[in-house]
């Protein structure tokens, strides 16, 4: 008898500690809500703000042929500045020249290449125009640096230099 109580008290003994853990819950991870997805409506004004520098270049090409002075007033920051070879012209000179005498055909941007800095973004390519002038047709390239800043959730171009490539 003495031996019979034996295993019975190890076996008790040894079973409490799993009788505990079983009726213990283990707390289950709350998930953490992640932040709703928005997706952009078809709205160009919206699209337009938020178009990156790389595709308001292309927009900058079309407002040279249409000749459209809107479209300039609306990427070119108010304290713009502009040096083109030797001469440096302000944001209402270059608005101006959109409709000056020389008559934009054609323009497209080759081999341009992003600089990525955060708010700002710096975009070197060429620039081939062809149009017609007061001394008749003109084809010229220019090597350009222009330089975006976001400014309150939009793109705008703060500075631009052009070089006009020898032919």
């Amino acid at each position: 008898m003495r031996y019979a109580a034996g295993p019975f008290l190890l076996l008790s003994l040894c079973s409490a500690p799993l009788c505990g853990q079983g009726t213990r819950s283990v707390p289950t991870p709350t998930p953490i809500p992640s932040a709703p997805r928005t997706i952009p409506q078809p709205n160009s004004t919206a699209q337009t703000r938020t178009l990156p520098p790389i595709r308001l270049e292309e927009e900058w090409t079309t407002a040279l042929v249409k000749r459209d002075t809107r479209t300039f007033d609306r990427l070119l920051a108010s304290n713009f500045v502009y040096a083109e070879d030797a001469s440096v012209m302000s944001r209402s000179d270059v608005i101006r020249s959109v409709t000056g005498s020389d008559r934009v055909e054609s323009a497209r941007n080759e081999g341009m290449r992003l600089h990525d800095f955060g708010d700002v973004h710096v975009i070197t390519g060429v620039l081939h125009l062809k149009g017609r002038g007061r001394q008749g047709p003109f084809d010229r390239r220019y090597q350009f640096t222009d330089t975006w800043q976001r400014r309150n959730g939009r793109w705008q171009i703060i500075a631009a230099q052009d070089y006009l490539i020898p032919k």
